[in-house]
């Protein structure tokens, strides 16, 4: 029988755990501190293909949404994923791009249309009016958010049922190697795991789990940073996104908020920085757009680290010269991992060369093979 292991028990490693188990191979998935411990759990998981370009990518994620809702015909319940659409309305200089940007998702066939201020009313009754305005508000029907963490424990749970074992406080600092093939992979404390495949679904640890240079993906991690409220009183339903933050639900009553402008302002050690003192500032930020929220005090803070391949897109697939070893790293993996699940599991247990995954081959990042996917992906 053909074993892999795969290091990382984020949304990703999780779902391509679930589907190579599903596949017959015989699965470990090692992991360093717990099951959604990493970048997934500290995510603002909306799943969408609205800002992504060029095609290629759209229809990577759109692909990953359509995974997504797939799900519902193989559990019997899905408590992590959450629809009810998206609202977003910009300020006066971002609408031409706004507009140019419906069209254009309207053009793939993608969910988009425009409410008025009274349609919105209607549906998130808490959101000001004077907030917007005369801004147009653009509403994508299909998108919504996912409890990344709920998701990544089910679906792990769901492949231990089909025979993976799960080894938590695993840290990966090595990969086996022998005559150009890998035999397995080595950990912190000294041990060695064997297998015929290694797949590396670490996020931003990517290299950091592979200590060879012929094994290392060029990446250009961003820090997010997100702000919870305590329970509030509102009853907001999904994901908005105005010119001053965007929010969602986050169980309970509470709310997740995120400010493109904070990022910037913030390492992934809140030990070092003011993340406090950012949080208030995006909590009252929030409060302009629901004042029903009152004075509420920011009630837990996230950074996370999110591993972004060089180039921004996606990496998945063979790193070239070595047998037997296949990363996938990319941002939007709570969008992209159900699909990818699927997708690496064609590939490494069927055989199958999947065509979605041509323009995202880690080869066009070694110079060997620097012309792979490079032409399928314009700037």
């Amino acid at each position: 029988m053909t074993d892999a292991i795969i290091i990382g028990a984020g949304v990703i490693g999780t779902s391509v755990a679930y589907r190579l188990s599903q596949a017959g191979i015989q699965v470990t998935v090692l992991e360093a501190e717990r099951v959604g411990g990493g970048t997934s759990g500290a995510s603002f998981a909306w799943t969408n293909a609205n800002n992504k370009v060029p095609r290629p990518y759209f229809d990577l994620n759109v692909a990953g949404m359509r995974a997504h809702a797939a799900l519902a015909d193989e559990f019997a319940q899905i408590p992590w994923r959450h629809g009810g659409g998206r609202l977003e309305w910009t300020d006066e200089s971002g609408r031409a791009i706004q507009r140019e940007k419906v069209e254009r998702l309207r053009s793939w066939d993608y969910a988009a249309e425009w409410l008025t201020g009274k349609d919105v009313h209607e549906i998130e009754p808490d959101i000001d009016l004077e907030m917007i305005g005369d801004a147009p508000v653009a509403y994508y029907p299909e998108e919504g958010w996912l409890d990344p963490v709920v998701y990544a424990q089910a679906i792990m749970t769901a492949a231990r049922r089909l025979g993976a074992r799960l080894e938590i406080g695993v840290r990966v600092n090595g990969v086996a190697l022998r005559s150009g093939r890998v035999t397995g992979v080595r950990s912190a404390d000294g041990r060695v795991f064997h297998a015929d495949w290694v797949i590396n679904c670490a996020g931003c640890w990517l290299n950091e789990a592979a200590d060879h240079d012929a094994l290392q993906v060029p990446l250009a991690p961003t820090t997010g940073f997100l702000v919870l409220t305590p329970p509030v009183p509102t009853q907001i339903s999904r994901v908005v996104c105005t010119p001053v933050c965007d929010f969602r639900p986050d169980g309970a009553g509470r709310l997740m908020i995120h400010w493109g402008p904070a990022d910037a302002t913030i390492t992934p050690d809140l030990a070092v920085n003011p993340g406090m003192t950012a949080a208030e500032e995006l909590v009252q930020r929030l409060a302009r757009v629901l004042p029903c929220i009152g004075t509420v005090e920011p009630e837990a803070v996230r950074a996370a680290t999110r591993p972004i391949p060089k180039d921004s897109y996606s990496a998945v697939g063979r790193v070239p010269g070595v047998d037997g070893y296949y990363v996938v790293v990319t941002h939007s993996g709570v969008t992209l991992a159900p699909f990818l699940g699927i997708a690496v599991a064609d590939e490494v247990a069927y055989g199958r060369t999947r065509p979605e995954l041509a323009p995202f081959r880690p080869g066009r990042f070694f110079e060997t093979h620097g012309a792979v996917g490079q032409a399928a992906l314009p700037a």
